[in-house]
């Protein structure tokens, strides 16, 4: 196993600094006009056409996937039974503030424009930015951060977790690296993990993102997969809750698993 930690220089320049998550659940009936309006207009438009965003991808969670998660709410996600489009946007280190500003400026000028109601009736079920601490790779020569989202994974998975009070960011982390991950991460079919902190989405962000509470003691690893999640679900990801909770680190808030989305079709808005 290998670990990257972000205050190493980048193997090739480019670096993952920070990361926009957004989980999205269309109104019952709209699956596949949200689908298209995100993937056609508003992936590109709201994010990827802007400079410093260096890779972005879209996942989708069917019923069965659904099915796996846990628990059945938190305060992290009020209703974890809903949220079936996520899309991962990747940002170059040191560039955030003004990658936030142009993003939220974007987004209102797309408001004005009208191009925003091809999702006016979605649901952000969970939506922040993120910095990037740390990766772990599987393979010594494994797959790098910065490629991840262009690498033909074939599954991801969000686990955010809520370290109790008392327990520093610090500690959780040698926790992760030094115990959970070792035992985890070899001869499992995720192949890269991302340890990430939260930070608030601008007040200026619109108005169907509510602001996430109690965000100061929270974190998000994402799970990057050789195969599908379902694959061994129970195994790797099954008994997350229980090591979290022996070892003091806390709760899980969210554990989810993804598929990647096929550009340019509407598979699997019939399977949510």
């Amino acid at each position: 196993m290998r670990i990257i930690h972000v205050e190493e220089d980048p193997e090739y320049g480019v670096a993952l600094g920070s990361i926009l998550v957004s989980l999205l659940e269309p109104s019952p009936g709209t699956a596949r006009d949200f689908n298209r309006w995100y993937e056609r207009d508003h992936f590109y438009a709201g994010c990827m056409s802007g400079a410093n965003f260096f890779a972005g991808r879209r996942f989708v969670a069917t019923r069965p996937l659904k099915d796996l998660r846990y628990p059945a709410s938190s305060n992290a996600v009020a209703d974890t039974s809903i949220g079936s489009f996520l899309a991962l946007y990747w940002m170059e280190r040191g560039r955030h503030r003004e990658t936030e500003d142009w993003a939220v400026e974007r987004v209102l000028q797309l408001g004005e424009e009208g191009r925003m109601a091809g999702g006016a009736d979605r649901k952000a079920v969970h939506a922040s930015f993120y910095v990037h601490r740390w990766s772990a790779r599987r393979d010594d020569d494994g797959i790098p951060a910065e490629v991840a989202l262009d690498h033909p994974f074939a599954g991801v998975v969000m686990v955010i977790s809520e370290r109790p009070e008392g327990v520093t960011a610090e500690a959780r982390e040698k926790w992760f690296l030094e115990e959970h991950l070792p035992k985890t991460l070899p001869g499992s079919n995720a192949a890269l993990c991302l340890s990430l902190d939260p930070l608030q989405l601008p007040e200026e962000s619109p108005a169907y993102v509510a602001p996430v509470p109690g965000s100061e003691r929270r974190g998000l690893e994402l799970y990057f997969l050789d195969r599908d999640p379902r694959e061994g679900w129970d195994a790797l990801f099954g008994d997350f809750a229980r090591t979290h909770a022996e070892a003091g680190m806390g709760e899980i808030a969210f554990a989810a698993g993804f598929l990647p989305t096929l550009p340019g079709t509407d598979r699997y808005v019939d399977e949510l």
